[in-house]
């Protein structure tokens, strides 16, 4: 029986708890928020670089969001294709960006081996291959400036995968793949052993900037530190200024059996948009896990059941794979897209003093957030670093403009909510299991009926920047359209950028 909402990493290396944290700590060299491959990668180069650091975490694991509900993907071919980043960015910044991807696969493998970290990392091929309804010419483009660059790649009739599938490809050698749940819990032990703290189920309520900066926990514990990190996914620190530069979108994946040695081992992608992504990870004896990603949309936009979504993505895998299995997981994870293709990492964009950020993973969040550890440690060590303008998180390209336009608009328009009736007329319609959203006077209520049948009534409001939510039936959340703020069914927030649960009725 296949299990939706949890992932496959999940299920198969649940991740450890750090503790609350209960007392004030007052001479941090560096506080980061958030225990994700960022956040973690982040501690792990500090500590090992001799500082005083100390991660806080809102939810009661390490790695209980992104990186919990990725699939893992270790790659420097660009989610949002080559040919993009050049036109949006350039050629040079194009190479720095390919080369930080390939040294964050590296910097993965190399803590693999020094830590001794068992976290089934292996190099793999990377192949991406023409979608049915797509030219060539795709392929063409990508491979020019794939050569151009300097980067290895190889045109192939067809992907090796054994369906009756594809009519161009394009081989990257020397990609990766991992189990981002093992590594994380190798991350961990590693900072604790070099004299870092890592603290879970302590919500922040504040980061006040300065020197020193204060974080403060939503019960009333204080961080004092020469810095802070923000590494939340999307920003809790920002109210609007990065969110108009990065949307969030809904990604879907599935798990399923497949016959050992059946998919050769590889990371592949397709040329469709949105695009599908496949990758193999090891199982139980004489069968592998066959991973298979897609079906984006802009998060809170969807009909209230996604299921259908997991549905095509099983059909898609099923065409390209002929013996696929039993689904035994399904699972959704949120990317945040930026302008360009490439994450925000740097100092906060608001000017706050000694406050950092990293964000805008954009399909790339394990070695993204890899580089954010990379980059920022060497920023608050006091080493340049030849990504840092790369990644600024201050950028508005002149060629994105356009993107940028449109996104805001669509923000923009989800604001119509407020006018409209509610999902049902009456609470009472409301089976079971289920929310809805219902309209009360002038303003709406986010409806839960629990499976005892007992109604729990919130505001329907986003307290992040006052959109209103919409009901996720597969994944029983509250889901802000606009800039993506996730909330469980009661109304406790449990994505930012909202900080702050569904106000009470």
């Amino acid at each position: 029986m296949s299990q939706t909402g949890v992932s496959a990493w999940m299920d198969t290396a649940p991740p450890p708890s750090g503790g609350a944290l209960e007392m004030n700590l007052a001479h941090e060299d560096v506080c980061v928020i958030g225990a994700g491959i960022a956040g973690l990668t982040i501690a792990y180069l500090l500590a090992k670089a001799g500082k005083k650091v100390t991660v806080i975490e809102a939810r009661d694991t390490i790695a209980p969001g992104e990186t919990a509900h990725t699939t893992a993907h270790l790659s420097c071919v660009i989610d949002d294709r080559f040919s993009e980043v050049e036109r949006c960015r350039g050629e040079a910044v194009l190479r720095l960006a390919v080369q930080s991807h390939a040294a964050a696969v590296e910097r993965i493998e190399r803590a693999s081996a020094e830590e001794n970290i068992d976290c089934d990392f292996r190099r793999v091929d990377g192949y991406l291959f023409l979608a049915p309804d797509d030219d060539a010419s795709l392929l063409d483009k990508e491979e020019e400036v794939a050569r151009k660059i300097g980067l290895a790649c190889e045109r192939l009739k067809s992907a090796p995968l054994p369906g009756p599938l594809t009519r161009g490809c394009l081989r990257f050698p020397n990609q990766g793949q991992f189990h981002p749940l093992k590594y994380l819990a190798g991350l961990h032990r590693a900072i604790l052993r070099q004299g870092g703290r890592v603290f879970t189920g302590s919500p922040v309520e504040r980061i006040l900037p300065g020197a020193p900066c204060q974080v403060i926990t939503r019960s009333g514990v204080t961080v004092t530190a020469g810095a802070v990190v923000v590494a939340t996914n999307t920003p809790i620190n920002d109210v609007v200024a990065l969110h108009t530069k990065q949307a969030p979108y809904t990604t879907y994946a599935f798990a399923a059996q497949v016959p050992a040695r059946r998919v050769p081992p590889g990371l592949y992608w397709d040329t469709a948009d949105p695009y599908h992504y496949v990758r193999l990870q090891p199982h139980i004896p004489g069968y592998d896990l066959l991973i298979v990603g897609g079906a984006d949309h802009k998060t809170g936009q969807f009909p209230p059941d996604p299921r259908p979504n997991w549905e095509r993505l099983e059909r898609w895998g099923r065409e390209h794979v002929e013996d696929m299995g039993e689904v035994l997981y399904r699972w959704s994870g949120q990317v945040m897209e930026t302008i360009d293709g490439l994450a925000f990492i740097g100092p906060d964009p608001g000017g706050e003093q000694n406050v950092y950020i990293a964000t805008g993973d954009s399909g790339m969040g394990m070695t993204h957030g890899t580089i954010a550890g990379m980059l920022l440690s060497d920023l608050l060590t006091g080493k340049k670093n030849p990504w840092a303008a790369v990644y600024a998180p201050d950028r508005t390209p002149a060629a994105t403009v356009g993107d940028f336009l449109a996104e805001n608009l669509n923000v923009a328009a989800q604001y119509l909510d407020w006018v409209t009736g509610g999902d049902v007329a009456d609470v009472g319609k409301i089976p079971p299991g289920k929310g809805a959203v219902v309209r009360r006077g002038l303003t709406k209520l986010a409806v839960y009926r629990d499976e005892g049948g007992q109604v729990h009534e919130c505001s329907a409001v986003c307290t992040h920047l006052g959109c209103v939510v919409r009901w996720n039936d597969a994944e029983k959340t509250w889901d802000c359209p606009c800039h993506g703020s996730r909330y469980g069914p009661t109304g406790v927030v449990v994505h930012g950028p909202a900080l702050a649960d569904l106000k009470p009725a």
